[in-house]
């Protein structure tokens, strides 16, 4: 997926673009880049690759370089960005959060216009460089932004650092993607998680809407474009990818777990000793789960530091398999003989679930009860990128879809059914593949609720294939 975070002060804005952009590093893992504007030196571009190194330590020697009170920063997990423009709307930088599914069909009709392509990311064209000439066919900014919303299937939230010294915030068309605007004494900034704001004096100040576009100014905010009516915000950014301090149309990451276990909890009619979060994102839901079920929480596993990655992130399956073995170390002490719950975000591919079941009865669990905080996944995303997977069989739904119909995509529906025949076993076959004493998931109705929107704003495509382009 990926993360940025843009500001306009009336002093030098390094160190809160530094320490900004580091706040969305748990949004993506390729790539990281800061941009910065001085009527001196110009634009000061740099760009870092992350896979072996954090964000942090790939800019800090490097900070001393950049000038400017306008800067924006990215957190990649896809191209090489931010991409520097030169054209007849003047000089600017961009980063995108974006998924543009049509990529080819665009790169083709660009190129039937004379335009060509610098940037290339791992030997394909650079999708944020795509964004960018879609850009300057119009003749202004907004005009520009408007083509994007206009010609790609799938998402793209995007920040430009223009040369008057302000930074352009445009939110996807159907807010797939959340962009909030933060502000505290001389100066504004702008960001895919609010998480960035608080140690750095912030305050919100409000949430861009769907296809909304603004300029940033040290001292007010232009509103270019007005938010259209339609969206479609990712149900996945509560139930995982979101930082638990985070908020997303004024609602809190952590608050929506809290609520979403707390109802599940209230209708489990299990008999167990307590509950357990799976770190990080299942916790704020087990913690809900024992107020609702009446039952202490208790930590029977835990996360060995931040320098693990997301077991979804690594391009390998070998790789991805051994960081969610490594990175969570169960504890004996609060295991042995006792019936368990275990409260977790998602079941993708099942790697993580496989290797953690089978340490927690080897160190002496009696039971082993999971709760998982979203329906099934069915269906693979094709606007935004928040998982690795290529094709629809690297989710182990699919996989078992394809042992009882002999063909993945068959009754898809009635497998997304909660409680249809067909559902039913698809659940008890990942149970007993697990050797799970029980396994429930969260319904998509319980979910919706705990979120708080109409379920005609919010994006629940990888459970119902409900969404559209």
């Amino acid at each position: 997926m990926g993360g940025f975070f843009g500001t306009v002060s009336k002093k030098n804005c390094v160190t809160d673009l530094f320490y900004g952009t580091d706040y969305n590093s748990h949004l993506g893992t390729k790539r990281g880049g800061l941009a910065t504007y001085s009527e001196e030196q110009g634009f000061i571009r740099s760009i870092h690759n992350l896979e072996s190194a954090y964000f942090r330590s790939k800019f800090e020697g490097e900070l001393a370089d950049f000038k400017g009170n306008a800067g924006i920063g990215i957190i990649s997990d896809t191209d090489a960005q931010p991409i520097v423009i030169n054209s007849h709307l003047g000089r600017f930088a961009i980063v995108t959060v974006a998924k543009i599914a049509n990529l080819a069909e665009l790169e083709e009709e660009l190129l039937k216009k004379n335009m060509h392509f610098a940037e290339l990311s791992m030997g394909n064209t650079n999708p944020t460089e795509l964004v960018a000439l879609l850009i300057i066919q119009g003749k202004t900014f907004v005009e520009g932004i408007e083509n994007v919303f206009k010609y790609i299937k799938g998402s793209c939230s995007m920040l430009l650092l223009t040369e008057d010294g302000s930074v352009i915030a445009a939110r996807d068309r159907l807010g797939r993607t959340p962009v909030v605007i933060g502000k505290k004494e001389g100066a504004y900034a702008v960001s895919s998680e609010s998480t960035c704001f608080p140690n750095l004096g912030y305050e919100i100040e409000t949430f861009l809407g769907p296809g909304e576009i603004i300029r940033l100014y040290s001292d007010r905010v232009e509103q270019l474009r007005k938010p259209g009516e339609e969206m479609q915000i990712c149900s996945f950014l509560w139930v995982y990818y979101g930082f638990p301090t985070s908020c997303y149309e004024g609602i809190n990451v952590e608050e929506v777990r809290f609520n979403s276990g707390v109802k599940m909890g209230r209708k489990d009619e299990s008999e167990v000793d307590c509950a357990c979060g799976i770190p990080d994102s299942g916790v704020g839901m087990a913690l809900g789960y024992a107020e609702g079920k009446g039952i202490p929480y208790h930590r029977a596993i835990s996360k060995y530091t931040p320098t693990w990655p997301r077991s979804f992130t690594p391009g390998t399956q070998e790789l991805r398999s051994l960081v969610a073995k490594m990175k969570l170390i169960p504890n004996r002490s609060m295991l042995q003989g006792k019936r368990l719950l275990f409260c977790d975000d998602s079941i993708v591919r099942g790697t993580q679930l496989r290797d953690n079941v089978k340490v927690l009865y080897d160190y002496g669990a009696k039971e082993i009860h999971m709760r998982i905080a979203c329906p099934p996944l069915i269906y693979t995303c094709p606007f935004l990128g928040f998982t690795a997977s290529k094709n629809a069989l690297e989710l182990i739904t699919r996989r078992i879809i394809k042992e009882l119909e002999g063909d993945e995509n068959k009754n898809l529906e009635k497998y997304a059914t909660t409680d249809s025949p067909e559902y039913k076993k698809m659940v008890g076959i990942i149970a007993e593949r697990f050797g799970l004493t029980t396994l429930k998931f969260n319904t998509l109705e319980t979910l919706i609720e705990a979120i708080g929107l109409p379920k005609c704003k919010v994006c629940t495509h990888c459970f119902d294939a409900s969404s559209h382009f």
